[in-house]
């Protein structure tokens, strides 16, 4: 981190910038950082579950057509009996990571986000993004019953604070890292980069948004979602069949839907 500490003054000296665009250089050095953990994070995960599933099980899992890294393997006769068995094994393996090494990285990620961006001051202790990915991928890879948006909502927040603190920054600016890591974790894997950014800052509060991080987390979740798609492609997860459009006496019913 003094390397890219060193290098980040270089830029903002040789370009003058200011606090504001300094955020956005930031911003674009978290993208990148949480594409790579978003990617490793979606691999990994598409791996167990090819190997657990697939290979062990027999068993053939149905993926949307843009996530599909693996051949579809699986026969007619799935070992029936480890569906039963995986869970209870990957969640003792996942509990016992959390709560021995990280507890707070127990639970639904976007919730210790949200606590920590209230309550913490926005700090999260750097090993907390890799043994939340590691017990998620346990989780999820063996039939748990969760979703990718909490983990790659903490592992990416946990990336900003975590440049944040290295770079000395103030804790204003380390809670707009950390809204800066999760919309780049966010945008990556779900190929949503505006809708992340949003997210993000929309999440924290009931009526209103953190607006003084909506740039550096558009730019970094921008960053993240082009090169999370540049390794895995630019297709739509779910696949849209062609709508046409004839006639001009649609229209007002596609009015009425966009009303509704």
């Amino acid at each position: 981190m003094p390397v890219v500490r060193r290098y980040t003054d270089m830029l903002v000296k040789a370009f003058s910038l200011g606090q504001p665009l300094r955020m956005l250089l930031y911003g674009m050095i978290i993208g990148c950082l949480s594409a790579l953990a978003a990617m490793a994070f979606f691999f990994c995960l598409e791996w167990v579950q090819h190997v657990l599933f697939g290979g062990l099980c027999d068993y053939h899992i149905s993926r949307p057509s843009g996530e599909r890294l693996f051949p579809a393997v699986g026969g007619d006769k799935p070992v029936a009996w480890l569906f039963f068995l995986l869970p209870i094994l990957g969640g003792l393996l996942s509990g016992f990571i959390i709560f021995r090494f990280a507890p707070e990285a127990e639970g639904v990620g976007t919730e210790a986000m949200i606590h920590t961006f209230h309550n913490k001051r926005g700090i999260i202790r750097a090993r907390v993004p890799y043994l939340k990915a590691l017990a998620s991928i346990v989780t999820l890879g063996t039939g748990g019953s969760v979703g990718r948006e909490g983990p790659i909502s903490q592992i990416g927040a946990g990336i900003g604070s975590f440049l944040a603190t290295r770079l000395h920054l103030g804790v204003r600016q380390r809670r707009i890292l950390l809204l800066a890591g999760a919309a780049g974790g966010l945008g990556a894997i779900f190929r949503s980069p505006l809708g992340a950014a949003i997210s993000a800052v929309e999440v924290l509060y009931a009526e209103d948004m953190e607006s003084e991080a909506l740039l550096p987390s558009i730019i970094s979740s921008v960053t993240a979602y082009t090169i999370f798609s540049a390794v895995f492609g630019y297709d739509r997860i779910f696949t849209i069949p062609p709508v046409g459009y004839t006639r001009m006496a649609e229209l007002p019913f596609y009015l009425v839907l966009g009303l509704i």
